[in-house]
């Protein structure tokens, strides 16, 4: 993302283990281990790295093409129920991110890290 010109301006001074923690939030927000919070700190360290980051809906939105084709590259499950959540997921906790990143914005600070269901259909068998 460091290479994107749309992104590179958000992404210039993250650490290198950035993806890796991306990683441990989706896995905590999906019903998986609580490695997010118990390593970082949960909502409320990934509140404080939004604030004032001044986010544009062009990064937000070019953030959310990059994150779906990356889950095709790690071969996370292409049935169209998973894709769906996934996908609502990173639409609803982007657009959150966006708001939160505004100048003046106050987001609650505290709130528990959100567990993500699978909507109107589970996961095709396949």
């Amino acid at each position: 993302m460091r290479a994107d010109d749309v992104l590179a301006p958000v992404f210039a001074h993250m650490p290198e283990d950035h993806p890796h923690h991306v990683a441990l939030w989706f896995a905590e927000v999906f019903g998986g281990p609580r490695h997010y919070t118990e390593e970082h700190g949960g909502y409320a360290h990934m509140l404080h790295k939004h604030l004032g980051l001044g986010l544009t809906e062009p990064q937000r939105a070019r953030w959310v093409q990059l994150i779906g084709l990356a889950a095709d590259d790690v071969g996370l499950p292409a049935d169209p129920e998973f894709r769906s959540a996934f996908l609502a997921y990173v639409e609803w906790g982007t657009r959150i991110a966006l708001a939160n990143s505004r100048p003046g914005a106050e987001p609650p600070p505290e709130a528990p890290v959100p567990r993500w269901g699978w909507g109107e259909a589970p996961p095709y068998p396949g």
